[in-house]
């Protein structure tokens, strides 16, 4: 029988001036010209490059053909702790209950609603039945309306976060002759329920514009236009139902524009103009704005507030910076995450010592604080629909611990369980162990390691452990229960998470360690974290598998070109590696927006040298690789197909190893692959049956 053999990737090379620097790429034909095109109708790809991408994924599948019973195996593991017909805890909001539910063997949850005084519950929208139409479909933000009379929602059928929002009549069951097409996800209805404000996308898959749609008429009326390409725009309803919030923002920079319940088709005002760095959010509470800002160097944020404007007389002189007083002050040591703001309560979700805590603030400004008892702990605070309680509804879970659902009286401190997660296979958190761990980093710098094992696995520094880092845009990596983290510790690996800088869980200031001109800290502080493993004899080099997804994958193909010796295998999910080509492409949705994380190339010569200095794919060099598994979307609009595609090609001309380098791009999935939840545990079994696999080829 002959050698299985990858395809070979056609080389057309083309050569790139840019700033007075040149560069080549061979590979640059992988990227399809139309792609926003493709984005809309993946069929529309041009016909080698598809060719290309079935005869690498008919490659990868041939080479993982002999594990399909590992895979089945593990799926079924995770599927077996899943239960079958799953609620969520109910919502109450005024007369009504809302709820959703897994119904046995479906790949989408359903959502009902009933009365509080019935038992009686009915169907208002279920995904199921319009999933069966589509290879790919999915159900993002919901929302009904304040009058419970309309029920919005937005769905994307290729993956490609191109969302069509539609609107249901919940009195006679019946969808709104309109939809409202090109959105972003996210849509908020006016206090009234007359109105619904939808954000529009361009071309580029950009959101700019929002519009105020009539649900009696249909007719849409523009009420914002952001001309900086740079900048996002999101819209929200505060939970009082008296404000409309519009917020511009990139990823250091934001203004907010408000809208008063009581004059929803006014033209909304600007609380504070944008200035390059400061940002600000604002909740309602108790007659005044409450202001979590980092203005006067508050990098970890604190809160200000101002008396509520005039609703008839709203302006920018009345809502001037120079009329907020400090309320909450800053602490370097603790990072203002979330709030929310009940009728009589204020609560805050802060990040202190790599750990979750809520704070809760009365009218006489007296704080309870929840926290956890483990090393490793994650509290969130879950969704509410009104302001009008004194019930508090929150969660808690870690590795160990299967998530908790909490309502906690803010005037008793009573708590009532409302729902803790169930394994219907079975789970013993007293046979498992989470840790902290601290690695030092090249500069000195403590990093925190998240890990946890089985109790009886062998510390002899021979244990499998699967290196899990992020590390990108303020963004912490919680230490959550994990279904899928627990095939690895039940094969007898540890599973680990490396908190490095370019996340926030050391507050603000950690994320702005691990940007633009400090990425490389994100890089070597994953490193750090292997080696440090490694010292501790847990573990040896090559056998960490490292695991890295999106901006998370720039970490793993750095450390591919860096320090191959250290893995055994790399799993590199829509990787974020062609970082040079792609922040130097201005018509790609979200390279201007990145501009302000990484630095622009187009323009700034330091900041080309940088990004040059790091990006895997132009640092690949001829080496020995690692085993890598490289997972992609053909609609994802925010790490491209061609990235993952590009890289596993380059790699091989340069790979001196027969470690084996393969690529999977998911023809019909986006940036968050497959969508039903029986059919994301396939997935995640055909990642961990590559990881088994490579591993026991090293024992």
């Amino acid at each position: 029988m002959s050698p299985l053999l990858p395809p070979v990737a056609p080389k057309q090379i083309i050569h790139i001036e840019q700033l007075g620097y040149q560069r080549s790429d061979a590979y640059a034909w992988i990227k399809d010209e139309q792609w926003q095109e493709v984005l809309q109708n993946p069929k529309s790809l041009r016909k080698d490059i598809e060719a290309y991408l079935i005869a690498e994924n008919n490659y990868t599948e041939k080479y993982l053909e002999p594990t399909k019973d590992l895979q089945e195996t593990l799926f079924q593991s995770m599927k077996n702790r899943l239960v079958d017909k799953d609620s969520s805890p109910e919502l109450e909001d005024g007369n009504w209950v809302y709820l959703s539910r897994y119904e046995a063997g479906n790949e989408y949850k359903t959502y009902y609603r009933k009365l509080i005084q019935s038992p009686t519950e009915h169907v208002i929208l279920d995904p199921n039945q319009k999933a069966k139409q589509s290879s790919y479909y999915q159900v993002g933000y919901i929302e009904h309306s304040p009058t419970h009379h309309y029920l919005a929602y937005a769905e994307d059928t290729q993956g490609s976060e191109i969302w069509d929002i539609r609107i249901k009549d919940l009195q006679n069951n019946t969808l709104l002759p309109q939809t409202i097409s090109n959105c972003a996800e996210q849509f908020t209805f006016s206090p009234c329920g007359h109105y619904l404000f939808w954000i529009y996308r361009d071309n580029h898959g950009r959101p700019t514009q929002i519009f105020r749609h009539e649900l009696s008429s249909g007719k849409d009326t523009l009420i914002y236009q952001e001309n900086d390409p740079g900048f996002f725009l999101s819209i929200e309803r505060s939970l009082s139902n008296k404000w409309i919030f519009i917020s511009a923002n990139d990823h250091e920079t934001n203004e907010t524009w408000l809208l008063s319940h009581q004059n929803p088709t006014a033209s909304p005002v600007c609380v504070m103009k944008r200035q390059v760095g400061i940002q600000y959010e604002l909740t309602d509470w108790q007659n005044h704005f409450i202001i979590k800002t980092n203005l006067d160097g508050a990098d970890n944020f604190k809160l200000m507030r101002m008396g509520l404007p005039n609703t008839q007389q709203i302006s920018e002189e009345s809502l001037s910076s120079k009329n907020w007083q400090e309320w909450v002050a800053h602490d370097p040591e603790t990072y203002i995450m979330e709030v929310i703001a009940y009728q009589d309560y204020f609560v805050r979700l802060e990040l202190h010592n790599v750990n979750t805590r809520i704070i809760i603030t009365n009218t006489n400004n007296q704080n309870t604080i929840l926290s956890g008892e483990e090393e490793a702990f994650v509290l969130s605070l879950d969704k509410t629909l009104t302001d009008q309680t004194e019930w508090l509804r929150y969660s808690y879970q870690s590795p160990t611990t299967p998530r908790h659902w909490y309502h906690y009286n803010m005037n008793t401190r009573e708590r009532k369980t409302l729902k803790i997660q169930a394994i219907p296979s079975g789970h013993h958190p007293e046979n498992y162990l989470t840790k902290r761990l601290w690695a030092t980093a090249t500069d000195g710098e403590q990093i925190p390691i998240t890990i946890s094992y089985r109790k009886d696995t062998p510390l002899d520094g021979k244990t499998p452990v699967l290196l899990y880092g992020y590390g990108s845009y303020g963004y912490a990596i919680d230490p959550t229960f994990s279904n899928s983290a627990l095939n690895y510790l039940d094969q007898g690996w540890i599973y680990a998470i490396a908190h490095i800088r370019g996340g926030s869980e050391k507050g603000w200031n950690w994320f702005l360690q691990g940007r633009k001109f400090n990425k490389i800290n994100s890089f070597t502080d994953f490193i750090c974290c292997a080696e440090h493993l490694i010292q501790q004899n847990y573990t040896k080099a090559g056998l960490i598998m490292a695991d890295g997804r999106s901006a998370g994958g720039m970490v793993m193909g750095y450390i591919a070109n860096a320090r191959p010796d250290l893995f055994a295998g790399i799993i590199a999910v829509v990787p974020f590696v062609d970082v040079l080509n792609t922040i130097s492409d201005a018509s790609l949705p979200l390279t201007p927006p990145e501009w302000p994380e990484w630095g622009n190339p187009i323009e700034d010569k330091e900041a080309y040298e940088y990004i040059a200095s790091y990006s895997p794919y132009d640092n690949i060099k001829k080496q020995s690789y690692p085993a890598i598994l490289a997972i992609g979307g053909l609609t994802d609009p925010r790490v491209t197909y061609w990235e993952p595609t590009k890289w596993i090609a380059k790699l091989r001309d340069y790979n001196t190893s027969d470690a084996p380098l393969l690529l999977k791009i998911n023809m019909d999935t986006g940036h968050g692959g497959t969508a039903g939840r029986y059919d994301s545990l396939k997935e995640a079994a055909f990642i961990q049956t590559f990881a088994l696999l490579i591993i026991n080829s090293k024992k």
